[in-house]
């Protein structure tokens, strides 16, 4: 294991990742942008090195900032969260180059994966079931539009870098082509540098069902069951469960047997997680990868008692994972998660910086709080809006609900707009309670937040 490791991140992810460290005896050395100085995981961890001012490309974008902070501290490894640098491949190389342990998988994991045409193909290749889509990049308008006309209205345009929604867009007529083209490459450009796009025929409906999958080098594959990420706007996450109301035992284990061949595929190693869109019949098919730990990650650990940050330590430190002789995992009781952004739901969800003058937390049986504010903290315009991420759990889905109903009446949070009666407002949907909740749940429950 390592002796001290450096977290290239801030916010609730770097404490989470922290207190993994902690537990396991290894020293921690957080990095934070001059707006950051006086946050929680900063004086939480053992050793904190200021990487530059508040804007994310002159702090936490700089890999040599980074790397230096690293080097001068005698970090072994650096841990990238989630976001920011955590899928540049230049950036797992520049780790190697000083011989610094990224973890996370390979650079050339996260490229091969990272590109989502290329990761597609990949897909194709190994027996994953795939969306109809084009070969490769969709390079003009008129390619675009070849390809529509052939596979049938309506088609979904994405970046072939990056996620997050950016440089995405649904086109359900043919007179819309051709802008909704040239308006996801220009978004993709200035988001990822990338401007790349190509196109799939849409899945109309869908829920949103991912794999969380581990590998390490000692020939250990396995699949934490499932998570249901349906509830979005915008293409952005803001309810999970696991496991997915709709899955059968044999659904499940068909995804997970997917989730398996893309890791075999790309020889993965480290923690990651297999998306696919599941249509009203049944059928699935590949979205994407991410090569990263992701922001839902404590609903798997909830229902499979496995504590993924440590594991990824372990992985990347050289030891085999410490469960794999618990697989396959069959998911025990039922898990949510609620994240809490500074974001004002009854106007379109914009974001709503500022300072927290009161936080209390709900607390009890199955409730968990993953969070790096108190009263006082400032959240800050120049990064992600998340507050915080409530996660409740239960003996099977009916207690989680009436948890996650108490928990978020529970939960206070004032000086700024948050998520919280949005998520209130959820769990009182018939259609969510039913688990029928499919990604246009807002959209079609909810068309006034819009």
């Amino acid at each position: 294991m390592f002796k001290k490791i450096l977290i290239a991140n801030r916010g609730e992810v770097a404490l989470r990742v922290m207190r993994a460290a902690r537990e396991l005896g290894v020293k921690t050395v957080a990095v934070y942008s001059t707006e950051d100085k006086d946050t929680y995981p900063v004086s939480y961890a053992d050793e904190a090195v200021c990487i530059g001012p508040a804007p994310a490309n002159k702090s936490y974008l700089v890999m040599a900032n980074i790397i230096a902070a690293a080097k001068n501290t005698g970090a072994e490894a650096i841990h990238p969260g989630y976001g920011f640098l955590a899928e540049n491949a230049e950036f797992a190389r520049a780790c190697a180059d000083n011989d610094l342990v990224f973890i996370g998988p390979s650079a050339e994991c996260i490229e091969r994966m990272g590109d989502k045409s290329t990761a597609r193909e990949t897909m194709k290749a190994c027996g994953v079931p795939t969306v109809p889509g084009s070969d490769g990049c969709i390079d003009t308008a008129a390619e675009a539009k070849e390809f529509a006309d052939r596979v049938d209205y309506p088609v979904l345009i994405k970046a072939t870098a990056g996620g997050g929604g950016k440089g995405m867009r649904e086109v359900h007529n043919p007179e819309d082509l051709e802008s909704q083209y040239m308006a996801a490459r220009a978004e993709a450009g200035a988001a990822f540098g990338n401007d790349g796009v190509y196109l799939e025929k849409l899945v109309l409906r869908p829920r949103h069902v991912e794999i969380q999958v581990l590998a390490d080098d000692f020939g250990n594959n396995v699949a934490l069951c499932e998570r249901d990420c349906s509830v979005q706007r915008r293409h952005q996450k803001l309810i999970e469960e696991a496991p997915s109301p709709v899955l059968s035992d044999e659904l499940r284990r068909s995804m997970s047997v997917a989730a398996a061949k893309a890791v075999r595929a790309v020889d993965y190693r480290n923690a990651g997680t297999v998306e696919f869109l599941l249509d009203e019949s049944g059928k699935f098919y590949f979205m994407e990868m991410n090569t990263r730990v992701q922001v839902e990650h404590p609903v798997s650990e909830e229902i499979t008692g496995t504590d993924i940050i440590k594991e990824q330590l372990r992985i990347a430190s050289g030891e085999p994972m410490s469960c794999a002789d618990r697989a396959p995992f069959k998911p025990f009781g039922h898990a949510m998660e609620f994240r809490i952004n500074a974001e004002d739901p009854e106007h379109g969800f914009r974001p709503c910086p500022g300072t927290i003058t009161k936080f209390v937390p709900p607390s009890g049986p199955g409730v968990r709080v993953e969070c790096y504010v108190q009263s006082g903290t400032k959240i800050s315009p120049y990064y992600d809006s998340l507050v915080a991420k409530l996660i409740v759990h239960g003996a099977n889905r009916e207690e989680a609900l009436a948890r996650g109903r108490r928990a978020l009446d529970e939960f206070v949070i004032e000086g700024i707009q948050t998520t919280i009666p949005f998520h209130k407002r959820v769990l009182d949907n018939e259609v969510f309670c039913a688990g029928e909740a499919t990604t246009d749940f807002i959209e079609t429950q909810m068309g006034d937040l819009l």
